[in-house]
C-alpha cells in the first residue's frame, strides 16, 4: 500500500511510537530486525524476473510468436519432424538468450555494484552512510543539496528546503517543504508539505526526515510499473521494432504467393502448406531477440573492462552513434584538484579576514559543500572561531549565484555571503580596506572587475566575500537581506588543466565526436583551460548573450559555438534539446545537481561514480574515472556492438530477399519442390546456429572512426542489391543439377544401394532426381549463405585484410562442413538426402568462390554509392 497520509498529520512522539524509533535514531540492531520484515529498499518492479517468467515474456516476442505458431500447425498436420525442428529453432531463439543474457547480466550487475549510492543516516546516535537499499522505516536521515528522496519521509527539521518531483509528476519547478505538522486531515499524502517522495531530489537547502516507507510500499513503489515503463524507445528501438515487422509482412507475402504457385502447380495442397511453413521459418529473422541481447551484454562487459559502467543496456547504441559530447570543464580538461591560491582585499593586498570569513561561510553552511568549499576548509592552521552560533542559512541557486550564512559573532548577528563577483558585488554598496569601510564607488567597483576578469583570463576562479551585520534581534533572514553587503575582497583558485585532456579531445576528434563545453564559470577562465589543453575554441556564448537571442538565432549560437559558459542549468537543457532537434546524439557527462536536468534531455546521460546521488541516478553511463580518454574507449565500443548487431541484420535481409526468387522461380518451374519441408527447417536451423558467434566479431577498425546510427533506409538497399546475387547462384545450382546431373530426368536411376528406398516412389518429390537435387541446393544454400557471412561482415577483403573472430570462424567452418556431411550421415534417411556426386563438389568450391568475388564487389560498390551504414 502507498504510504496514507496519517504518517503526516499525528504528533512526531505517536510518529516514533508507531515505527519503534526515536529522536535520536535507530540503533544497528534495531534497523537489521526491521530489514527481515520491510525487505530491502528496492521498488519490485524494477527486480530481476524469475526464470520462468523471463522465459515466457521472451516467447512473446513476435518472431518467436510466429514460429510457435508455425509448430502448432506443423503437429497439427502430422508433420513430427518439421515440429521438432521448429522447436528447435524456438529453443535457440529463447533459451540460449536467456542463459546468455542471464550469464551477463549477473556480470554486468556485480560491476554496477562499484557505483554505490549511499545515505546519510542516524545510526546508535551518530551520522553514518549506509547504502540506499538498506533503509528502513523509522530510520532518521539527513538531506542536503543534490541528495536523493531514499524513500517515503515525513520532514521533522527543514531551512529553505526545495525539492523537484517532476520524476513522479511531471512538474519541473521547485516545491517547498517544511516540518509543519498542521496538515489537514482530509489531505492527501502527496500533497502534504512536510511530506517527500522516494523518485525526489533535494535542489537546496537543508532537511532531517524520518522515514515512514520504503521500497515497494512507497508512493513510487505504487507507480513503479508506470512509471518504469515510461523509456521512451531509442531511434535504434524503433528501427528494430520496424524491420521486424517489416520482414514480417513481407514473409506473409511470400508464404501466401509460395503457398498458391505450389499448391496450383503440384496439386498437392498439404504439402503446399508445409513446404510455405517451411519459407515461412526460413524467413523469419528468429535470432534477432536472441543477437541484441547477447551483443549489448556483452558490449556492457568490454565497456566495464574499460572502466565504463553501462546502467542501461540500450543506451549502448545512442553511446556509439553520439557525435556531440557535451560537457563541463572541471575534471575532464581539468585535474579536479583545486587549490586556494590567492585571498585579497579589494586594494590586492593579502587579507587574513578574507580568508577567515570564507572559512566561515564554507564551514557553517549545510548545503552540497563543492570543491571550492573544501578547498578554503583545507586551511586549517586559520585563526579563526568556530564557536559561533548559526542563525540562519539563505542556501546558493543558479539564479543568484551566491549564499549566505548568518552566525553569531562578536555580539552581532553577522551575514556572510560567497558567490560569483558580479552578484555579490551588485548587491554591495561599500568597501573595506583594514578598519576602514568607504563607499563602493564606480572607479573602485570598475577596477575590481578589471582585476577579476585578468585573473580569469589567467585561469583562475574567482569569488567575492562580503558580509552585513545586524542586530541580534533579527532571527530570521531572506534574500532580501542580501542588500546593503560590505565587499571585504576576493578568493582566488586555480585548477590545473589535465595533462591528458588534449590528447582525448584530438581522440574524440579523430572518432568524429564534437566536444562543446558546457559550464556555469565564466568565459575567460574557460577560454584559458581550452587553450592550455589546445581545444580550438571556434566561438564562445554566454548565457546571458543566449537569453536575448529569439529561438532561430539561439540555434544558430548553439551550432556555431563550442564553449558556452555562465549557463544556468535549464540553458544546459535547452542546449542539449537545440543539437538533438537539429538531428545530432548528444551526449552530456555531467556530476553535480545543476546537470540533471541536461543529462536528462539528453541521448545518453553520463556521469561519474564521484558525482551527487541524483546525478548517478539520472545517468545511463557510469565512468569510473573521470577522463576523456575512458569516454572514447566506451565510445568504440559502443559502436562495435552496434556494428555487430547490424551485421546481422544486413545478412538476414539479404539472404531472405534473396531466397524469395529462388524459392517462388524453383515452385514454378520445378517438377517437384525446390526443396523438402523439414529440409529448408534444418537448413535454417544449422544457419542460425553459425550466427551465434556474431556477438563476439571483430569490427574492422574503419567502421569505428565515425558514429553510426539506424539507417533503415541503406538496409533496405543493402537488401536489394545483394540479397538477389545469391540467387543467380541458386539457379546456377538448379542448373547444374538439372542438366549436368540429369536430374530433370525423374526416372533417375538410385544407385544399388538406394535402390530400395525409391522403388515405390509416390510422386517427383519422392523420386531419387527429386532428392539428388535437394541435397545439392541445401548444401549449396547452407555453404553460401554461412560463407557470404564473412564477406558481409567487412568492407576489407575477407580473410586477408579482415579476419572474424575465432569463435565465429568455428562455428560457420562447423556448421558448413556438418552440412556438407548431412547427405552421406545416417541422418540422411531421416532428412530425405541422398550422397552426392564427388564432381558436385568441385562445382560447389567455384560457385562459392565466384559467388564470394561477385558479393565482395557489389558490397564495396555499395559502400562506394550508398556509404557504409
Amino acid at each position: 500500500m502507498p504510504t496514507d497520509n496519517s504518517q503526516f498529520t499525528i504528533p512526531e512522539g505517536e510518529l516514533f511510537g508507531r515505527l519503534g524509533t526515536s529522536a535520536s535514531g535507530l540503533s544497528s540492531e534495531q534497523a537489521g530486525r526491521i530489514a527481515e520484515s520491510a525487505g530491502l529498499n528496492v521498488v519490485a518492479a524494477g527486480r530481476r524476473q524469475g526464470a520462468v517468467l523471463d522465459l515466457l515474456d521472451r516467447c512473446r516476442n513476435p518472431l518467436v510468436i510466429q514460429l510457435l505458431v508455425i509448430a502448432v500447425v506443423s503437429y497439427l498436420l502430422g508433420d513430427l519432424r518439421s515440429t521438432a525442428v521448429v522447436g528447435g529453432m524456438v529453443f535457440l531463439s529463447v533459451v540460449l538468450s536467456y542463459v546468455q543474457e542471464a550469464r551477463s547480466s549477473r556480470a554486468v550487475e556485480r560491476l554496477q555494484k562499484l557505483v554505490k549510492t549511499t545515505v546519510t543516516v542516524i545510526r546508535d546516535g551518530r551520522e553514518t552512510e549506509v547504502p540506499l537499499e538498506e533503509i528502513v522505516p523509522g530510520d532518521l536521515v539527513i538531506l542536503a543539496a543534490g541528495s536523493l528522496i531514499p524513500a517515503d519521509l515525513r520532514i521533522l527539521s527543514a531551512k529553505d528546503f526545495f525539492v523537484t518531483q517532476s520524476a513522479l509528476t511531471g512538474e519541473s519547478m521547485p516545491v517547498e517543504k517544511n516540518a509543519d505538522a498542521a496538515q489537514p486531515a482530509n489531505r492527501a499524502a502527496f500533497e502534504c508539505t512536510n511530506a517527500c517522495f522516494m523518485g525526489s531530489n533535494v535542489l537546496s537547502g537543508t532537511a532531517r526526515a524520518i522515514v515512514v516507507a520504503t521500497g515497494a510500499r512507497t508512493y513510487f513503489g505504487s507507480l513503479a510499473a508506470k512509471l518504469l515503463a515510461r523509456r521512451e524507445a531509442t531511434s535504434f528501438d524503433q528501427g528494430v521494432r520496424g524491420f521486424t515487422w517489416l520482414m514480417i509482412r513481407f514473409m506473409v507475402v511470400m508464404v501466401a504467393l509460395t503457398f498458391v504457385i505450389v499448391g496450383l502447380t503440384k496439386g498437392n495442397w498439404t504439402e503446399a502448406l508445409l513446404f510455405a511453413l517451411a519459407v515461412a521459418v526460413g524467413l523469419t529473422p528468429e535470432m534477432l531477440p536472441m543477437i541484441i541481447t547477447v551483443c549489448l551484454s556483452k558490449g556492457a562487459l568490454m565497456m566495464a573492462r574499460k572502466k565504463v559502467i553501462v546502467k542501461h543496456l540500450n543506451a549502448i547504441q545512442n553511446f556509439g552513434a553520439m557525435d556531440v559530447l557535451c560537457t563541463d570543464k572541471t575534471g575532464t580538461l581539468t585535474q579536479d584538484h583545486i587549490v586556494l591560491e590567492r585571498y585579497v582585499d579589494v586594494t590586492s593586498r593579502p587579507s587574513e579576514d578574507v580568508l577567515r570569513y570564507a572559512y566561515m561561510n564554507s564551514y557553517y553552511q549545510t548545503g552540497l559543500r563543492n570543491l571550492l568549499d573544501r578547498a578554503i576548509l583545507a586551511h586549517t592552521d586559520l585563526d579563526v572561531e568556530l564557536n559561533c552560533g548559526k542563525v540562519d542559512e539563505i542556501p546558493f541557486d543558479f539564479r543568484r549565484r551566491r549564499m549566505s550564512v548568518v552566525i553569531d559573532y562578536e555580539d552581532r548577528h553577522v551575514l556572510i555571503c560567497k558567490g560569483a563577483v558580479e552578484e555579490v558585488s551588485s548587491v554591495c554598496e561599500n568597501y573595506q580596506v583594514d578598519e576602514d569601510i568607504n563607499p563602493l564607488i564606480r572607479l573602485i567597483r570598475d577596477d575590481l572587475m578589471d582585476e577579476y576578469r585578468t585573473l580569469s583570463a589567467q585561469g583562475y576562479r574567482v569569488l567575492a566575500i562580503a558580509y552585513r551585520e545586524f542586530d541580534r534581534a533579527k532571527q530570521a533572514f531572506s534574500v532580501a537581506d542580501e542588500s546593503e553587503l560590505i565587499l571585504l575582497g576576493y578568493i582566488a583558485f586555480f585548477d590545473p588543466a589535465k595533462d591528458t585532456a588534449g590528447r582525448a579531445i584530438e581522440a574524440l576528434s579523430r572518432a568524429g565526436v564534437a566536444v562543446k563545453i558546457l559550464t556555469g564559470d565564466n568565459e575567460l577562465v574557460t577560454r584559458k583551460v581550452c587553450g592550455d589543453v589546445a581545444m580550438t575554441v571556434t566561438r564562445v556564448a554566454t548565457g546571458p548573450q543566449l537569453a536575448a537571442l529569439d529561438e532561430a538565432a539561439f540555434a544558430r549560437e548553439v551550432d556555431e559555438a563550442n564553449v558556452l559558459a555562465r549557463l544556468t542549468p535549464d540553458q544546459k537543457e535547452r542546449v542539449i534539446q537545440v543539437l538533438r532537434s537539429r538531428g545530432h546524439v548528444v551526449g552530456f557527462l555531467g556530476d553535480g545537481i545543476n546537470d540533471v536536468l541536461a543529462m536528462k534531455a539528453a541521448d545518453v546521460g553520463i556521469s561519474v561514480d564521484t558525482a551527487v546521488d541524483v546525478a548517478k541516478e539520472s545517468a545511463d553511463i557510469i565512468l569510473l574515472e573521470r577522463s576523456l580518454l575512458v569516454l572514447e574507449d566506451g565510445i568504440i565500443e559502443g559502436r562495435k556492438v552496434f556494428g555487430n548487431i547490424v551485421k546481422y541484420i544486413k545478412m538476414g535481409a539479404s539472404s531472405s530477399f534473396g531466397n524469395m526468387f529462388s524459392v517462388v522461380g524453383g515452385a514454378y518451374f520445378l517438377p517437384f519442390l525446390p526443396m523438402a519441408p523439414i529440409q529448408v527447417l534444418v537448413n535454417n536451423l544449422l544457419y542460425d546456429f553459425s550466427q551465434t558467434g556474431i556477438p563476439l566479431d571483430n569490427v574492422d577498425p574503419d567502421y569505428l572512426k565515425r558514429p553510426r546510427r539506424w539507417n533503415i533506409g541503406s538496409i533496405q538497399k543493402f537488401m536489394v542489391f545483394v540479397g538477389p546475387i545469391s540467387s543467380i547462384f541458386d539457379y546456377a545450382t538448379f542448373g547444374l543439377m538439372l542438366f549436368f546431373f540429369r536430374c530433370r530426368d525423374l526416372g533417375l536411376a538410385a544407385p544399388a544401394r538406394l535402390a530400395a528406398r525409391f522403388a515405390s516412389a509416390a510422386g517427383p518429390d519422392h523420386t531419387y532426381a527429386a532428392a539428388l537435387f535437394h541435397s545439392a541446393w541445401f548444401v549449396e544454400s547452407l555453404v553460401t549463405q554461412t560463407m557470404i557471412v564473412h564477406i558481409i561482415r567487412t568492407q576489407r577483403i575477407p580473410f586477408f585484410q579482415s579476419r572474424a573472430s575465432r569463435t565465429m570462424t568455428l562455428t560457420t567452418l562447423a556448421v558448413m562442413a556438418f552440412g556438407a556431411w548431412l547427405p552421406f550421415s545416417p541422418l540422411a534417411p531421416v532428412l530425405g538426402l541422398v550422397p552426392l556426386p564427388a564432381a558436385f563438389f568441385f562445382w560447389l568450391a567455384g560457385i562459392v568462390a565466384t559467388y564470394s568475388i561477385l558479393t565482395h564487389t557489389v558490397k564495396r560498390w555499395f559502400a562506394r554509392r550508398f556509404g557504409l551504414d
